[in-house]
C-alpha cells in the first residue's frame, strides 16, 4: 500500500474552495484514485460541534478563544481522520487547514505568527500538506459571492463572512505571503477563471504530484 497524499485548498471567503474540493474529488475518483474529502473546522463529530460554535456570529469569542477552538478541531481531525486516511494510501482533500489559521487568526486578527506556527505544529502532529492550492481573488468579489449565496438564507452570514473588508484584505495578504514564502508547496490560482478550468488545473497539479 503506497503512501497517501495530503492536499489542502485555501483562500478568502467566496473563492470557491468547497465547490472545487468536491469537483476535484470527483475527477480524481473517475481517474481511479481513492479520495477522502474533509474540511476544517469539521471533518469529525467533535469538529462539527466546534464548527457550529466557531462560525456562529451570535456567540461572542475573543480572538484567543477562536484560535483555541480551531486548534482543538485540528488536533482531533488529524488524529481521527487525516492520518488514518493517509496511512491507507488515500488522497486527502481538505477544505482549509493550518494556513487558514495563519491567515485568519494571524494576519486577520493580529495574533503572533511565531506562536501560531508553534501551536499549529502541536495540533497537526506532523501532518503537513504535500500540496496547497490557494484560490485567489479580490475580497470584494468574494464577499459579493457569499452575499449572493446567503441571500434569503435564514442563517445569514457567518462570523467571518460578516467581517469588514479590511479584515478580509489582511487575510488575503496572509495567504499570498504564505504562497510567496513556500513556492514549492503552494500554488496560487486565479479564482475568477471559469470553474472547469480551475478544476482542471488543480487536478493536473495533484496528478503531477502523485505520479512523479
Amino acid at each position: 500500500m503506497g503512501k497517501g497524499f495530503f492536499i489542502t485548498l485555501e483562500g478568502v471567503e467566496g473563492s470557491g474552495k468547497t465547490t472545487q474540493t468536491a469537483l476535484v474529488a470527483d475527477a480524481l475518483r473517475a481517474a481511479g484514485y481513492r479520495v477522502t474529502v474533509t474540511r476544517e473546522p469539521g471533518g469529525t463529530r467533535a469538529g462539527e460541534a466546534i464548527r457550529a460554535i466557531f462560525l456562529d456570529p451570535a456567540v461572542s469569542l475573543h480572538a484567543a478563544a477562536e484560535l483555541l477552538l480551531v486548534l482543538a478541531d485540528r488536533a482531533q481531525h488529524v488524529r481521527e481522520k487525516l492520518k488514518p486516511a493517509l496511512a491507507a494510501g488515500e488522497i486527502v482533500l481538505s477544505d482549509r487547514y493550518s494556513d487558514s489559521t495563519i491567515a485568519y487568526q494571524g494576519y486577520g486578527r493580529g495574533l503572533d505568527l511565531k506562536l501560531l506556527d508553534e501551536l499549529n505544529r502541536l495540533a497537526s502532529d506532523g501532518a503537513r500538506p504535500d500540496l496547497t492550492i490557494v484560490l485567489d481573488l479580490a475580497v470584494e468579489t468574494g464577499l459579493e459571492r457569499t452575499r449572493a449565496r446567503v441571500r434569503g438564507d435564514v442563517r445569514g452570514p457567518d462570523r467571518f463572512e460578516g467581517e469588514q473588508v479590511e479584515f478580509h484584505r489582511r487575510v488575503r495578504e496572509g495567504f499570498l505571503k504564505i504562497a510567496r514564502d513556500e513556492p514549492g508547496r503552494v500554488i496560487t490560482i486565479d479564482a475568477t477563471r471559469p470553474m472547469d478550468e480551475i478544476t482542471a488545473r488543480i487536478a493536473a497539479a495533484i496528478l503531477a504530484l502523485v505520479t512523479r
